[in-house]
């Protein structure tokens, strides 16, 4: 009877697997940044209710969220071409889409849907910074941008840290769908070597203890971030701002 499970084999193709983690890693972390830059802007749009922009930004979140990541990643991959065939079709340009890094789609699909679950998390945690300091900052004289990078930003970070590690990890795990578009991952690159092999199971038992070890790795870093920047109960700058006000 044939050898229906290979231990070895699930330890020994983690090598020719991890030839492909620098495309994982890679993906994750620009999606990461930039779905923390739209998650931003949609955030400050929202506190700030700006007309039109605003109401915009909720039907994003609201799209984003109602549908399946899978398929936000087939309309990026075949959306993107769509509007580049547009754009040369009205403005004469000639833009080669077939040059299209995969990349592209897959890391566009994902920063838009970090930033639409971020938004709401980056959002509250905005919200939940006293409004005191806030206007103690301004009589100060402290502009905008200011208040902004000293007393908000700071706080909220701490705030939002443990979602944003959820978030982190999650879109780490989504990463695994990127392959609809072409971009060979870990995941992809363990199906293409159980293709030939024939050994799936073996071959997605290697990238579930990868996943697992990476995942694992993220937490401690998170838990140990949060450990470092916890704002204490009683922080000596509340009282500063008392005194002043005095």
């Amino acid at each position: 009877m044939a050898n229906l499970f290979d231990v070895s084999l699930v330890f020994t193709q983690i090598p020719r697997i991890l030839n492909a983690l620098p495309v994982t890693l890679s993906l994750t972390l620009l999606s990461l940044f930039a779905g923390l830059l739209i998650a931003l802007a949609v955030a400050v749009v929202k506190i700030a209710k700006v007309p039109v922009l605003g109401q915009l930004c909720t039907v994003y979140v609201s799209l984003t969220r109602g549908t399946p990541l899978i398929v936000q990643l087939y309309l990026t991959y075949f959306g993107i071409p769509l509007i580049l065939r547009y754009i040369n079709y009205y403005n004469g340009t000639a833009f080669n889409i077939n040059a299209v890094p995969p990349m592209v789609f897959a890391l566009t699909a994902l920063a838009l849907n970090q930033g639409a679950y971020s938004s709401e998390t980056i959002r509250a945690a905005i919200l939940s910074v006293d409004r005191g300091q806030i206007e103690a900052a301004h009589s100060l004289g402290m502009n905008t941008f200011q208040r902004l990078r000293r007393i908000v930003a700071p706080q909220a970070f701490v705030v939002a840290l443990p979602s944003l590690g959820n978030s982190l990890i999650a879109l780490l795990k989504e990463t695994s769908l990127a392959f609809v578009c072409s971009v060979v991952d870990i995941t992809a690159n363990a199906k293409i070597l159980a293709g030939n092999s024939y050994r799936f199971f073996e071959s997605y038992c290697s990238v579930a203890i990868i996943y697992w070890i990476i995942t694992f790795a993220i937490e401690r870093v998170v838990g140990y971030a949060e450990k470092r920047i916890r704002i204490p109960e009683n922080p000596p700058e509340s009282s500063g701002f008392a005194k002043s006000g005095a």
